[in-house]
């Protein structure tokens, strides 16, 4: 009789055990997810702010530059893309990923046509407007590297946290999925040609 009771008294132990270390790892888990989600939505308004900056800046280049229609034509079908092209935490896949990375990177092209134009032009080159402008988005660049290299570190945590064991079971039971990092765009490696004709 004693054996059965130490023997119940061991598996109710056991339960509270396990369900004290379910709680813990789902709630461990859903710390790292939210703090994943949430420098994500830092990338996302980094780029934002970006995207709100280009309109300022490409009226100040037109204003100087008023036969380059072409050049702010594709600045403009550019940051249209980049405002349609929303990611969700819920749904990142890699290809959601990637399709926000193209849209973003192509507004980085338009951009750097819009740069050139500016180049050849040296009073706009020293129009107060332009320089302001100028100064922000160089800023804002460095704030999308630094939102999208700390979004990688905590994603990076989150995922360890999602793959060790135990957590893995717990993970696997309760939906939490490995989420995407960002990755260098394609061609990235090659420094871009600038031409100033």
């Amino acid at each position: 009789m004693k054996t059965k009771k130490s023997l119940a008294l061991i598996f109710v132990v056991l339960i509270v055990l396990l369900c004290f270390g379910a709680c813990s790892s789902y709630n461990g888990l859903v710390n790292k997810q939210e703090a994943a989600t949430t420098a994500l939505a830092n990338v996302q308004a980094t780029y934002q702010r970006r995207a709100d900056l280009i309109p300022n800046l490409a009226k100040t280049v037109q204003a100087y530059a008023k036969h380059e229609r072409e050049t702010f034509e594709a600045v403009t079908r550019a940051r249209a893309s980049v405002s349609q092209t929303k990611l969700d935490a819920d749904n990142l896949t890699p290809e959601a990923l990637q399709r926000f990375q193209n849209a973003q990177g192509n507004l980085s092209q338009a951009l750097g046509k819009l740069m050139v134009v500016a180049e050849r032009y040296p009073e706009l080159k020293a129009n107060e407007n332009f320089k302001s402008l100028q100064i922000q988005l160089e800023g804002t660049e460095n704030r999308i590297n630094e939102a999208r290299q700390q979004y990688n570190e905590v994603v990076q945590d989150y995922n360890q946290s999602v793959r060790h064991f135990p957590n893995n079971m717990f993970a696997a039971v309760f939906g939490f999925n490995r989420m995407s990092k960002f990755e260098a765009s394609a061609g990235a490696e090659k420094a871009p040609q600038l031409n100033f004709d």
